[in-house]
């Protein structure tokens, strides 16, 4: 795909940091990444996903910018201007619409789109001024680049559809079915850039020098420990160094961001009698430079207490109620120290309890199956895998029988590993089915089988037939390999029928019977039109189906008319 670009860019769109990487689409050996921050004193290889819009919701800022710009206003100002943050977390575990709305820090709310597609937005300005830099300001038209953009692999297809549809909305692609943008899954990125890693590229000593993908039929796990989600996917490199998905994408929403709430509510817990529900509600400004102290310290490599600078205004607050000293009288595990809040190792450990529980619970549900037997390695990616005691829980968990490696740049793998994606998107060579998907059929009425219920008679010719049966197409746990074709024949129930809609379920069940019981989803739908109707119910329809891509690709065709379209199914309908 990338063959007819002379650029790839990856947005790795992070729900705690974004950032992009970006390189010749003819070599990989040269991955450029961006560094952010530098005019506030900083120097990081991401920006937090952070966007501010002014009170007429005008775009002004993304990424430090916004969160300098945000904790620099007045507290009326404050009050009505719109800043987002974590916001990507709305795509996980909900019904994703176009019509979705996000709620700012003070109560207002915009429109998911524009908050998605403004950020992005933003991410392909700066990405195209840097290409242009970096390229002695050739102009670079954007028919040459191929973008990249990177989500959770436990994202819905509604979810990820979005992605593309605020791309859209971005002016990175024209259209919805543009092959000139790419989604990426965040772990099998990860697992790219780590397969073809040396040993010193990653956190551990040893002599060997090989990399993962000179070892055909070496599995391994990554973990990709975000913000929001922590991603897990397991992998065997096959002979010509592809991958094969061994399990299916599992994880959850216990990411970093659940530290901070942790953190948060030991704060409230400290500052009772109201004074931390008015510091919050009255200077989010300052809140929010305080919560992202704590971010940057609970991904320390140090394995010591924490010190959280108290601001003035909660000092003032919570001081009209009594001394502050006598707040920390009860508090467990922090203490008053000259306008500093100490928080011990032991209790910065217990926020990450949570979180912790869930990976380690994840991963021995995997790690037990039969089918991981010869897994020999857990790799760690992601911001929040650079946090010490979240490499040392896993460590004791499972280093007695597997390798624990993290990589040097945990924060970058995923977005280098969107670029040799974007680069050869067919590097990965199958994928596990996270669910069972077919497609609602009629077949002729047996009494013996069928519910009465869904019997009906056609007016054209009494034919008696059965409506709302599910036909599987592929079952949950079933490697597919991404390049195979699968093809289906359907006939028309009618023998008039000029056009006929196939609609698309899935569900957690292995087998299903019909559509509409319970645990199964309807995931959109598209019509064809069957113009010729000399053959009547012979007539066949041809459905192609590509799985095991990131995103749904299919096409019908009426045989008879040898019309074909390709099926675009609305994820996003409400």
């Amino acid at each position: 795909m990338a063959s007819r670009s002379v650029f790839v860019v990856a947005i790795d769109f992070g729900t705690s940091y974004s950032g992009y990487c970006f390189s010749l689409a003819s070599g990989t050996d040269q991955i450029r990444q961006v560094y952010w921050g530098m005019e506030h004193g900083l120097k990081t290889p991401k920006t937090p996903t952070c966007i501010l819009f002014n009170q007429r919701q005008e775009f002004r800022k993304f990424g430090y910018d916004a969160v300098m710009k945000y904790k620099s206003l007045s507290s009326d100002e404050a009050n009505n201007w719109y800043f987002f943050q974590n916001f990507k977390m709305k795509l996980y575990n909900t019904k994703v619409t176009s019509a979705l709305e996000l709620t700012a820090s003070n109560g207002k709310s915009l429109p998911a789109l524009t908050v998605f597609s403004k950020s992005l937005l933003y991410l392909k300005e700066h990405a195209l001024n840097t290409i242009r830099e970096a390229s002695f300001q050739t102009v670079c038209d954007q028919e040459e680049i191929t973008w990249v953009i990177t989500v959770p692999a436990i994202w819905s297809a509604a979810a990820r559809q979005f992605m593309r549809l605020a791309a859209k909305e971005a002016g990175i692609i024209s259209d919805m079915t543009s092959e000139k943008l790419i989604i990426a899954l965040e772990p099998e990125a990860a697992s790219l850039w780590c397969k073809q890693l040396p040993q010193e590229g990653f956190m551990v000593d040893s002599s060997d020098k090989k990399k993962f993908e000179d070892s055909p039929g070496i599995q391994y796990i990554v973990v990709d420990c975000g913000g929001g989600t922590i991603d897990i996917t397991a992998h065997e490199i096959q002979e010509n160094h592809f991958l094969k998905e061994l399990h299916k994408a599992s994880g959850g929403g216990w990411g970093g961001n659940k530290v901070d709430e942790n953190f948060l509510d030991f704060l409230k817990e400290i500052f009772d009698d109201g004074v931390w529900n008015e510091y919050v509600k009255n200077y989010p400004t300052e809140l929010q430079h305080m919560i992202y102290n704590f971010s940057l310290q609970k991904c320390s490599t140090s394995r010591e207490a924490v010190f959280i600078h108290c601001f003035y205004n909660l000092t003032r607050v919570a001081e009209y109620k009594k001394d502050i000293s006598q707040f920390f009288k009860k508090a467990e595990g922090a203490i008053w120290c000259n306008g500093m809040i100490m928080i011990t190792y032991e209790k910065l450990k217990s926020f990450f309890d949570y979180s912790i529980t869930n990976i380690i619970c994840a991963l021995r549900d995997i790690l037990d199956k039969p089918e991981m037997a010869k897994v020999q390695y857990l790799l760690l990616v992601g911001g929040f895998a650079s946090s010490i005691i979240l490499r040392d829980a896993i460590s004791e968990a499972f280093s007695s029988k597997y390798n624990i490696l993290c990589p040097m740049e945990a924060q970058v793998a995923i977005a280098k590993g969107a670029v040799l994606f974007g680069v050869n998107p067919h590097i990965v060579a199958s994928r596990v089915s996270a669910r069972t998907y077919g497609i609602a059929v009629s077949n002729a009425f047996d009494a013996a089988i069928h519910d009465v219920n869904k019997r009906r008679v056609s007016k054209a010719d009494g034919y008696v037939y059965c409506v709302d049966l599910f036909k599987k197409l592929v079952g949950i746990g079933e490697s597919v390999n991404i390049n195979e074709v699968a093809q289906y024949i359907f006939h028309p129930i009618e023998p008039d029928q000029t056009q006929i809609c196939f609609a698309f379920y899935c569900t957690e069940k292995q087998g299903a019977k019909y559509v509409d019981e319970e645990g199964m989803e309807w995931l959109g739908s598209c019509t064809v039109q069957t113009p010729d109707t000399k053959l009547g119910r012979k007539r066949e329809l041809k459905l192609d189906i590509k799985f095991g891509l990131t995103e749904f690709k299919a096409t019908c065709t009426d045989v008879t008319s040898q019309q074909s379209q390709a099926v675009t199914i609305d994820f996003l309908a409400v």
